[in-house]
């Protein structure tokens, strides 16, 4: 698995699609070098901290950002997280503090949670568990808000997902995360589209197609810069 997942890696990289032949690269050279360990040869000459620091250059470090123009599309959920989304992620962390009902004036954080959700059983990752960390809305919609994320729990517990929630009152920032080290920060969370014009405007259903609001995203990888 490990040597078919670094072959596709370096026929991405002569593709020069260079952000999917990194994300192939670091899990090919993951599963070799549990091979290595196992075989008794990890500690030789330092293999293990040589590849990684040769692949994911000489801090250790990865950040790649993405602007997000005003009125842009074709950002939708696939085009910014399936390229991270391999099959080894099991396990997402999801930090928002608005993930809440539809009745604000402009947000449908509960149906683009749900639509991330989504994306997850689709695969090709195998995620078995999302863990949600999010805040109370406030006043009468926390009865709703609380009733939508269960009825998303119960969804995703017909597809062999497990969803835990929790609330946070100091919550701030937005990030999401996998586990397999790529973790994704967005100005405006998941809530970074435009309110739709109408229910049968184009847009309504394809998010690629929704305009979106101005923000940032960033992606960084983090796994190996705490092992090294």
């Amino acid at each position: 698995a490990g040597a078919e997942t670094v072959k596709r890696a370096v026929e991405l990289d002569l593709a020069s699609r260079f952000q999917e032949s990194l994300v192939c690269y670091q899990e090919g050279i993951d599963l070799l070098l549990q091979v290595v360990k196992g075989t008794g040869r990890w500690a030789r000459g330092g293999l293990a901290a040589e590849l990684r620091r040769d692949l994911f250059f000489s801090d250790g470090k990865y950040h790649k950002q993405i602007r997000i123009e005003e009125n842009a599309t074709g950002f939708g959920y696939e085009k910014l997280f399936q390229e991270y989304l391999s099959e080894i992620v099991s396990e997402v962390w999801v930090e928002d503090p608005y993930i809440r009902h539809v009745h604000q004036a402009s947000r449908y954080s509960l149906y683009n949670f749900l639509r991330f959700c989504e994306l997850l059983v689709k695969g090709p990752c195998k995620v078995k568990t999302i863990h949600l960390l999010t805040s109370y809305d406030e006043g009468s919609g926390r009865s709703q808000q609380i009733s939508g994320l269960e009825e998303i729990q119960q969804s995703l517990r017909n597809y062999g997902v497990t969803l835990n929630i929790a609330f946070s009152s100091s919550i701030h920032d937005r990030e999401i995360r996998f586990n397999n080290g790529w973790m994704i920060k967005i100005g405006r969370g998941l809530d970074y589209f435009k309110k739709p014009q109408g229910r049968f405007s184009i847009g309504y259903c394809d998010f690629d197609l929704r305009p979106c609001h101005e923000t940032t995203v960033d992606v960084f990888h983090t796994k190996h810069t705490k092992k090294m």
